[in-house]
């Protein structure tokens, strides 16, 4: 997450913090199809703010209505108090990063990060200085003459998003941004992100479907189905407290046990086969003693052992799948009613303990406050 999160940052639980983007009410309609259906969602100031979720969950749609390029057909949309019906792209304090750079291929690197200064109200005197600043920036100062078919992706991608706050705009929206990068480079460029984020002060607004890019990079998440707000919160708290089963599901990997809810107290109890031990765990949304629910729980809170543990939940079952992938393992084990549930450990010494392997009766376990339950 942004350092600046982490030493408190978090207008957003400031009563009196003025939000630089609001949306109040906001539906679009194509036809007969909602896109997005009756949102309202404030982003602040220096925020890097993810609107996360699968392929056609309204996530573009939404940043197209913040940038002009759609129009809302109903509610409001504000930018730095000002109402933005009617204002075209080009009139906003905005700009947008697209996946595909659109660089110009025949302007050196400067030249493409100068092409919107040379349109604007900049003086030209100021033009050569704002490139220069913008090029220390990406550190892409040796690359200044070079086009853009003679550096790499990565490089590439830099210059766009120079280009992009060459401007200075109150708000930048990044469209996939990383998605033409491969992993290695695409990880340590969400780190060259959030350091000029962080350098410029600009809010920076990205879609992306990759939860692991959201987390990395946001203050905080949107994460978004049907044209739906599912969750708005840190990164943190969407992985640890998910508001619902769909928001668990899609951030991280995830045991999801479904069963009937009992005894709801501080803590709720769900049975989820009849006759078996009832397990323990944190109350979450909207839970009805007696109805259907869900258990959820990240595989890395489920410890795996073949002795029988003292634990306050414990089931038994065997090993049908190992998953090594280097710093862990992932052991997926089937309990007697047929439920697959996994276990992940680290890997922390050079040779791992092979001590459980395929076919191995095991127990695996895990605290009260592990898991959550959740109404849907």
């Amino acid at each position: 997450m942004p350092s600046d999160h982490a030493s408190g940052f978090a207008p957003w639980e400031d009563a009196d913090a003025t939000p630089l983007i609001s949306f109040d009410g906001v539906t679009k309609q194509f036809g007969s199809f909602t896109a997005i259906d009756n949102i309202d969602l404030q982003i602040y100031p220096k925020e890097f703010f993810a609107l996360l979720g699968p392929s056609g969950c309204g996530k573009t749609t939404l940043m197209r209505m913040l940038g002009g390029f759609e129009d809302v057909t109903e509610g409001t949309i504000t930018i730095d108090g000002q109402n933005m019906a009617g204002i075209p792209a080009n009139k906003r304090a905005v700009n947008m990063m697209f996946q595909s750079y659109a660089l110009f291929p025949h302007l050196s690197v400067a030249d493409n990060i100068a092409f919107g200064l040379k349109r604007s109200d900049m003086p030209k005197s100021e033009i050569q200085g704002r490139v220069d600043e913008m090029l220390r920036l990406v550190q892409l100062q040796k690359f200044a003459r070079r086009k853009p078919h003679q550096i790499s992706g990565g490089q590439r991608q830099r210059v766009a998003l120079a280009r992009a706050l060459a401007k200075a705009p109150k708000l930048l929206l990044l469209d996939e941004p990383l998605g033409a990068l491969d992993k290695k480079l695409r990880q340590e460029t969400q780190f060259e992100l959030m350091d000029i984020q962080e350098k410029t002060g600009t809010t920076f607004v990205i879609v992306t479907h990759d939860q692991e890019e959201a987390m990395t990079v946001a203050s905080r998440i949107a994460v978004m189905d049907n044209g739906l707000l599912k969750q708005v919160d840190t990164p943190d708290r969407v992985y640890e407290s998910p508001n619902s089963v769909y928001v668990a599901d899609f951030i991280g990997d995830v045991n999801i046990i479904t069963g009937t809810a009992s005894e709801v107290l501080e803590n709720t109890q769900l049975i989820w086969a009849e006759g078996a031990t009832p397990i323990t765990g944190m109350t979450g949304s909207r839970v009805v003693q007696g109805e259907p629910a869900s258990f959820v729980i990240r595989p890395e809170k489920v410890s795996i052992s073949k002795d029988e543990p003292q634990a306050a939940n414990k089931v038994q079952g065997k090993v049908i799948d190992i998953a090594y992938l280097g710093n862990m393992s992932t052991y997926h084990v089937a309990l007697a009613n047929g439920v697959i549930v996994k276990s992940q450990t680290a890997n922390n010494r050079r040779i791992a303990r092979r001590d459980i392997t395929w076919e191995d009766p095991v127990w695996l376990s895990w605290t009260d406050t592990a898991g959550l339950v959740l109404r849907d």
